[in-house]
């Protein structure tokens, strides 16, 4: 649910997805509020990913979504842009807040905990 990764380091992590109408998490040609918490746990994904490029990345489980705030559910072909900022990153604990933005408004904020397992994706 990323189509591409537009910046990233430690701490900020921004990508953009194109809504196609075969996304499982659309519904009435709408992106479901399921379908942009996963979008924020992908590009947090996408992070972990180029930040340890060569190495195994491990699977991450959503551990909670706090403070959800929708404010427009974006239609399918539409583009959607998402920003996470890290704001503590211990053991295999990841938080962060997240925001996702159509058309240069917000559509949905939250802050998302992720938990790492010790499984790697191989």
């Amino acid at each position: 649910m990323v189509d591409e990764l537009l910046s990233c380091n430690s701490v900020s992590t921004k990508t953009h997805f194109k809504i196609t109408e075969n996304c499982i998490f659309v519904e009435n040609n709408k992106l479901s509020e399921v379908g942009l918490i996963e979008n924020i746990a992908q590009t947090c994904a996408a992070r972990l990913g180029y930040l340890n490029e060569n190495q195994p990345v491990k699977i991450g489980m959503i551990g909670s979504v706090d403070n959800f705030e929708l404010f427009a559910m974006p239609n399918c072909e539409q583009e959607i842009f998402t920003e996470i900022i890290v704001t503590t990153e211990v053991l295999n604990v990841i938080v962060l807040s997240a925001k996702i933005s159509c058309n240069n408004n917000i559509c949905a904020t939250c802050e998302m905990k992720v938990v790492l397992t010790d499984i790697a994706i191989q």
